[in-house]
């Protein structure tokens, strides 16, 4: 696991996988244990760190649930990284970690400018920067950053001992503007400028540094710096810039832009390069691997200097690559050789020490590998950095992979679109062509859309840019439909094959043979990707072929391991695709028996592995519906769409026209999915349901009725009788939350314990989650809070892990349900944030009732009134507006009831709990909220017979009131106490304990 704090706190496993570590105070408790790591850091102080004055009721608890979550994140990423935070007394430790910031310490006390870069390359931005204000991190945080500055001082003295006085006077100006006073840096910038012939310059900046201390300190400049301004002035020939003899000769060009986006690659690079004798980077036309390898050629400085041999201008096939090497470094006739020029080369070569650059290798692979080979093996102090579609294929050969650029991790988050290095790069250009150009909120979700569908290809990027001018970023995304007319540059100095995208595509797929080029085109008729079954079934492409073309980075091979094109590639592959309709068929119909297959075993232990199989193929699917999958493929993947969420695009999906069969099978489909989006309970809901009876789709049309909130129809539509056992469990956890609703413990145990049990036998997943809710509720009945939270948290691990969004909102919803019974209503707001989130996502209003309960209870139990009353009104109307009161309206009245009370206004909270009283019919539970709800406004001695009554109905229905709910109890309790005393409170609670609930409520009107 690496920690990185220099910058944004980042988290990634060793793979380089990002690790998300949720919520604002888990992310500072991780941040404070790095602060601190190695050591021991106290739970007082962390709490103190966390919280400051505002720590909740329970901070030590509340400091377990945010390690614990720190734990669960770490360890999710990487089984056994939960390890890393330790318990020790009296607190925690984060054990010793790979952290950027040691890494950067480490090389820090160098003195060479590889390694000095390399440390500096580490920074992403402030240290610290999400927690900087913090008083935790602010010690580390400065001495980080003068650390970073030492750093850059020792790297300015390192490149000015060797000459690259320009480049560290153009470095050190933005360093010194915003350190003015900083002396040592100023000596250097000052020393650079005099050197690089800028005297005037490095005067001016003595001058400006003098006057500034005078002004701001009353200080002089230190004796170091006034000795060099004394030296300038006398025109120290020490000061000057070494003889042109002495500079390395280097034949790189000039870079005349930012290089953007490849700091890591960079800095990767610069450590490669020394070590290795041959490294070549590879990937696709446009990716940037020459714009990459000049870069990190300009940084190594070898005895006999830096020399870039483009090998563009051979023909295909040429063998003449030694003659182009022997011509950039102007020896055609070296003196006292013969031979081929192979031989003149290498003879030449023998005892030099340079790097070599050969770029674009592709199109004369065998020529560059061979006179590569020759020099690896005859010339011990040349290393050669090549660029090429395609390895050379040498002993010795250390490939790296040149990717596109990171796109935007979130297209609707504008910070994270400006930190994505493809949406910095589109910018930078396109600023460059429209000065009017901004990267803000209302370009952003254009930018991320166009950095995708370019899959972050620079070359597309900066050609995308020169359009911006002319359409805007919003035209030129949707001019990307004919992109190889709109992808195209007229800038003068760029390679002809560079100037459009279709060049750039063309030049690789000139170099295939016919074979190669038919099974690329045939790969076009995927989307996101394809296995190498599939490509086999479609295209008739071996797995031999599909790999010669990863070789030459026409397509790009990800773990699965799966095969994709870049949406370029395809585009261009498709307008060459001979028999294109008879290839769509064939893939519709790959795909139709993948999602039939796939349909039963969504149901059974395979649960997972078939979930993973359709989200990888999720977009195959809905190439394949417009292919020709119709109706038939749609209803295959109905159960799918619903068990991720994605109810949107299974109504879509199911409005397709099909045969009289497939329309009679998607009939209930289509009404249960528009009623669980919240659509009204139609009259002819039983027609609908008696066209599949005993089935599946039947017990998902009543499951929707329930979700609506209509108890007794739902209760009425439920099938009876059953085609397969996952029906009948179905059916059993629908009935379980009937009975849940209607506070029917002994109804809820059978229908949850049988539901439960049947989908244990069959193995899903899913089916046990659904349970569980119910099961969760029968403890909480019971008032065995610890048992139903350890239910839901398991039921939350099920879901997380087979990634069953709408499951997990749930159980989140459920866990700050529980939260707010237990007094934790800080843990209890965090979680229903989350399930709020989630609801919205996934379109699920009921969801969204859940979530928003707990918040509401969260906020009035806390104290944060207004914020309750807004949250628990607007359930309120939405749900007396239904034409049947759902079964969450009695409770929800209540708590309604307590705000009202609590913020002075007692008739509107009798009125409500009234209200509450007469819509909980059928539901015991709910009535005795709604009797303690007006026992809390009643005089004292009718407050006191009411408390019996419910006390007593609790009792009968073994109902034990929740620690929240007993707060509330116990505040009325100690009211009546003080105006009747113990002895009278007791008598008068006795009396009451004889009453109905009806006969309660009468004595509080």
């Amino acid at each position: 696991m690496r920690f990185g704090i220099l910058g944004p706190l980042a988290v990634t496993t060793d793979d380089g996988e990002p690790v998300v570590v949720p919520g604002a105070k888990v992310r500072m408790l991780l941040a404070d244990l790095l602060a601190h790591r190695g050591t021991v850091v106290s739970a007082d102080r962390l709490i103190e760190d966390l919280w400051g004055d505002d720590a909740p009721a329970n901070p030590a608890a509340a400091l377990q649930v945010r390690v614990s979550q720190l734990r669960k994140a770490l360890n999710d990423a990487e089984p056994g990284a939960r390890d890393l935070i330790e318990s020790r007394p009296p607190g925690y430790r984060l054990r010793a970690a790979d952290v950027d910031a040691d890494r950067f310490a480490a090389l820090a006390d160098a003195t060479d400018a590889d390694r000095l870069g390399a440390a500096l390359a580490l920074w992403r931005g402030q240290a610290y920067a999400d927690v900087a204000d913090q008083e935790f991190a602010r010690a580390e945080a400065t001495r980080l950053t003068e650390q970073r500055l030492v750093v850059h001082e020792r790297l300015a003295e390192a490149r000015l001992a060797r000459g690259e006085h320009d480049l560290v006077a153009a470095e050190l100006a933005e360093l010194v503007e915003r350190h003015p006073l900083r002396e040592g840096l100023r000596a250097l910038h000052i020393r650079a400028l005099y050197a690089a012939g800028r005297q005037a310059e490095a005067l001016e900046s003595y001058a400006g540094l003098r006057e500034r201390l005078a002004d701001e300190l009353g200080l002089d400049p230190g004796p170091e710096l006034a000795a060099l301004y004394r030296r300038i002035l006398e025109q120290d020939p020490g000061l000057s810039a070494a003889p042109p003899a002495a500079i390395v000769r280097n034949s790189l060009p000039a870079q005349l832009d930012e290089l953007i986006g490849r700091a890591e690659a960079l800095a990767e690079l610069r450590t490669l390069i020394p070590a290795a004798r041959l490294v070549t980077l590879v990937g696709p036309g446009g990716v940037g691997k020459t714009r990459l390898a000049t870069a990190a050629a300009g940084d190594q400085a070898p005895p006999d200097g830096v020399h870039l041999v483009d090998l563009t201008p051979l023909p295909l096939a040429d063998t003449r690559v030694a003659e182009q090497v022997l011509g950039v470094l102007g020896l055609h006739e070296a003196p006292g050789t013969s031979g081929s020029a192979a031989d003149r080369l290498v003879a030449a070569l023998r005892r030099r020490e340079m790097l070599l650059v050969l770029d674009n290798c592709e199109h004369v692979i065998e020529a560059a590998a061979g006179v590569a080979g020759r020099l690896l093996r005859e010339a011990p102090g040349v290393r050669l950095l090549a660029t090429s579609r395609e390895p050379l294929q040498l002993a010795g050969e250390r490939v790296w992979e040149v990717a596109p650029l990171p796109l935007p991790a979130d297209p609707d988050d504008v910070d994270a679109v400006r930190r994505s290095a493809a949406a910095r790069l589109f910018a930078a250009r396109a600023a460059a062509q429209h000065r009017g150009f901004r990267l803000d909120e209302r370009t952003a979700p254009a930018v991320a859309q166009l950095c995708r569908r370019l899959d972050g290809l620079p070359l597309a990027l900066e050609l995308a840019a020169t359009r911006v001018r002319a359409l805007g970023v919003q035209g030129v995304v949707d001019g990307l439909d004919d992109r190889f007319r709109l992808l195209t540059t007229r800038q003068r100095d760029v390679p002809e094959r560079q100037r459009t995208l279709t060049a750039v595509i063309a030049w690789s797929w000139d170099l295939l043979d016919p074979a190669d080029r038919a099974v690329l085109a045939g790969l076009s008729v995927f989307r996101d990707g394809c296995t190498a079954e599939a490509a086999e079934h479609v295209c008739g492409a071996d797995l031999d072929a599909v790999d010669r073309l990863v070789e030459r980075s026409l397509v790009v091979a990800e773990p699965g391991p799966r095969f994709r094109l870049l949406e370029s590639v395809a585009e261009f592959g498709a307008a060459r695709l001979p028999g294109a309709a008879a290839v769509r068929e064939r893939h519709a119909a790959y795909f139709l028996e993948l999602a039939e297959r796939a349909d039963p075993l969504l149901r059974g232990p395979e649960q997972r592995e078939w979930l993973a199989v359709l989200d990888a193929e999720r977009a195959n699917m809905r190439a394949a519906l417009a292919h020709g999958g119709g109706l038939r493929l749609a209803l295959a993947l109905t159960w799918y769409w619903v068990l991720r969420g994605r109810l949107s695009e299974a109504r879509t999906a199911l409005a397709m026209p099909g045969t009289a069969d497939e329309e009679r099978r998607a009939a209930p489909w289509r009404l249960g999915l528009a009623l669980l989006q919240g659509e009204p309970v139609p009259p002819g809901v039983r027609e609908v349901l008696a066209l599949d009876p005993a089935g599946r789709s039947a017990w998902f049309l009543a499951h929707a009725v329930l979700d609506r909130g209509d108890l007794a129809l739902a209760a009425d539509l439920l099938p009876t009788a059953f085609d397969d056992p996952w029906t009948e469990a179905a059916v059993l956890t629908s009935r379980a939350m009937l009975a849940h609703a209607a506070g029917d413990p002994s109804a809820l145990e059978w229908a949850a314990t049988r539901g439960d049990a049947l989908f244990a036998e069959l193995g899903d997943r899913w089916g046990r989650l659904r349970a569980s809710d119910w099961l969760g509720g029968l403890a909480e009945f019971r008032g065995q809070n610890e048992r139903a939270a350890a239910v839901h948290r398991e039921g939350l691990r099920w879901a997380t892990e087979l990634s069953l969004w709408p499951e997990v909102g749930g159980k989140l919803s459920w866990l700050a349900w529980l939260a707010v019974q237990g007094r934790a209503y800080e843990t209890a707001r965090e979680l229903a944030e989350r399930a709020y989130r989630l609801a919205v996502e996934q379109g699920a209003p009921a969801a969204l009732v859940f979530a928003e309960m707990s918040l509401g209870m969260a906020a009035r139990r806390s104290g944060h009134l207004e914020q309750a009353v807004t949250h628990l009104t607007g359930i309120a109307d939405r749900g007396r507006a239904e034409p049947q009161p759902p079964p969450y309206l009695p409770m929800i009245l209540v708590e309604l009831g307590y705000a009202r009370e609590l913020q002075g206004d007692p008739a509107a909270a009798r009125a409500l709990h009234t209200e509450a009283f007469e819509a909980a019919i059928g539901s015991t539970r709910d009535g005795i909220g709604a009797v303690e709800g007006l026992a809390a406004l009643a005089e004292p001695a009718a407050a006191a017979r009411m408390l019996g009554a419910a006390g007593t109905a609790r009792d009968q229905n073994a109902a034990p009131a929740a620690p929240a709910e007993q707060d509330e109890l116990d505040r009325v309790a100690r009211r009546a106490i003080a105006a009747l005393g113990r002895e009278r409170f007791g008598d008068l609670v006795a009396e009451g304990a004889k009453l109905t609930l009806d006969q309660a409520v009468a004595l509080g009107r």
